[in-house]
């Protein structure tokens, strides 16, 4: 690959010498699997196989940026009314991909995490992301952050319950808060995502981290995510880097 493609160009703003950065926090709708597979004659599960494949270069690239967090969206609540097949291909795609990459991912200093209702998962699915968790626990160049079985909505009422469980015993009158909700998501702790990349050409966010994206810049590419490679990331930090991102508040 050659230098500029590998180089995420760095905008110049033109205001008082601002440039723009890498996002700290860039969160993945990995979409398209199914069409990917679709398109081939294949079967579903080859698609979500060759999704697994296309992730491992990403999470690569993402750290050796600067990245600091990669969130990808890998199962949520909802996926449970696909055919048991697939949700079972699914599940075993994840354990093999925590058994053969986690050495890798401790080798480059990412740490693995979950969001999502990870207690409802199947037993082994639990004890791969356990056994994933505890060998990457001291790594600090990026979190990888795996949305299992998750969804924005059911995020929020844990984390509200969490909250009450929390607070109404000591004060029955105290009033919830914005931070209070922050600090008992999935995600307490992370920076909420600078850009949103959704693969597969659909405008919309599927349930998908619905407090933590108020301000999230969204790219969507009509690549499907199989198809997904490192070049393509670059493509969306460029879009994002060429962005003016004011918070709901105005540049002078």
């Amino acid at each position: 690959m050659d230098t500029d493609a590998r180089q995420p160009i760095m905008v110049d703003s033109g205001k008082r010498g601002r440039v723009a950065k890498i996002p700290r926090h860039i969160a993945i709708i990995m979409d398209g699997n199914g069409r990917w597979a679709r398109q081939r004659g294949l079967d579903r599960a080859e698609g979500h196989r060759a999704g697994v494949k296309a992730l491992k270069p990403i999470v690569k690239e993402c750290a050796a940026l600067g990245v600091e967090v990669l969130t990808v969206y890998a199962f949520s609540t909802e996926n449970w009314s696909r055919p048991q097949i697939e949700v079972n291909a699914l599940w075993n795609l994840l354990v093999e991909f925590l058994r053969l990459e986690t050495p890798e991912l401790k080798a480059e200093r990412v740490r693995i995490q979950t969001i999502g209702n990870v207690g409802a998962l199947p037993a082994r699915a639990q004890k791969a992301i356990e056994t994933a968790k505890r060998d990457t626990a001291e790594q600090t160049r990026m979190v990888l952050n795996l949305a299992l079985n998750y969804g924005g909505r059911d995020e929020l009422v844990r984390a509200v319950n969490r909250w009450l469980d929390e607070y109404r015993p000591v004060s029955p009158e105290r009033y919830v808060t914005a931070s209070a909700i922050a600090e008992h998501l999935d995600t307490a702790g992370l920076p909420d995502p600078d850009l949103l990349i959704r693969s597969s050409g659909e405008l919309r966010i599927s349930n998908f981290l619905l407090w933590q994206l108020a301000y999230a810049e969204i790219y969507v590419t009509n690549t499907l995510w199989p198809d997904f490679n490192p070049m393509e990331l670059h493509k969306a930090i460029r879009a994002y880097q060429e962005r003016d991102r004011r918070f709901g508040g105005l540049r002078e």
